[in-house]
């Protein structure tokens, strides 16, 4: 039993093959999938997928790269399309200082909107946050004392200080091929001092594809490289990682229902 804790597979990068990559998720023990979002106006085609496979979620956000197409963009507009039963997250959502792709203060307003949907619907936020350490913590802890909420720091490769922050007020890590890549020492690092109680994998396919498939396209099968890797940093079976890591998933997003029951068509 493992899950794929945050993927993309309403991109067109698995159009044209998607049950073979299924097929080869079910193959390696994948149990479940979270789709996240980076476009709301794509969660009709996320849908789709979740609707069509059970194993499959969906979260409903926007992706700080994409904030500047959202300029009037409100938290009632992530709480409405969370009413879905298959949608068990908000977001992918936060901010991107590495590539700007969009201003970072309408990337600041997008990602407190979606905290504050997170707040009112009590589902848990994923977080993207890269090179934005401190105003990511920033914002979280302005947010989390005026109303507390649960979430994670998705495909994490920041701090230190930005691991205590999210450990502190209760939040997930989640692991990502990164951690399998040979100048991810630091961050390996990182993750040794993070309790197996707050840990996730995932692959963030089609991107950041684990050793030894980095290069290929990423699918959720390769997850497993990524809890191995993992497993041998807290020094513990890859069978005890992946049930710890499976029940904080569960634990975490609480609308993914059907726990260990998943049926492959």
């Amino acid at each position: 039993m493992l899950i794929d804790s945050h993927c993309h597979l309403d991109f067109n990068d698995f159009e044209e093959d998607l049950e073979d990559i299924l097929s080869r998720a079910k193959e390696n023990g994948i149990t479940a999938m979270l789709n996240a979002g980076n476009n709301i106006n794509e969660l009709d085609k996320q849908l789709q997928l979740s609707e069509a496979y059970p194993f499959i979620y969906t979260a409903v956000g926007v992706h700080p790269h994409n904030a500047e197409e959202y300029t009037n963009i409100k938290a009632a507009d992530f709480i409405e399309k969370s009413q879905h039963p298959k949608v068990v997250a908000i977001g992918e959502c936060g901010l991107d200082y590495y590539y700007d792709n969009s201003p970072r203060d309408l990337q600041k307003k997008i990602f407190i909107e979606q905290i504050i949907a997170a707040q009112e619907t009590g589902l848990p936020l994923i977080i993207h946050t890269r090179d934005a350490d401190d105003d990511t913590i920033a914002i979280l802890e302005e947010y989390y004392k005026r109303s507390p909420f649960s979430g994670e720091i998705h495909c994490f490769s920041g701090s230190h200080k930005l691991a205590e922050f999210a450990l502190s007020i209760g939040f997930y890590i989640s692991a990502s091929g990164i951690i399998t890549f040979n100048k991810s020492g630091d961050l390996r690092d990182i993750f040794k001092d993070i309790p197996l109680e707050k840990l996730l994998v995932e692959t963030d396919a089609p991107f950041l594809a684990p050793i030894p498939m980095r290069g290929r396209r990423n699918e959720p099968a390769f997850v497993r490289y990524t809890a191995e890797r993992l497993a041998q940093l807290k020094e513990v079976s890859f069978e005890k990682l992946a049930q710890i890591t499976s029940d904080n998933f569960h634990n975490l997003f609480r609308k993914a229902s059907d726990k260990g029951r998943y049926d492959y068509k």
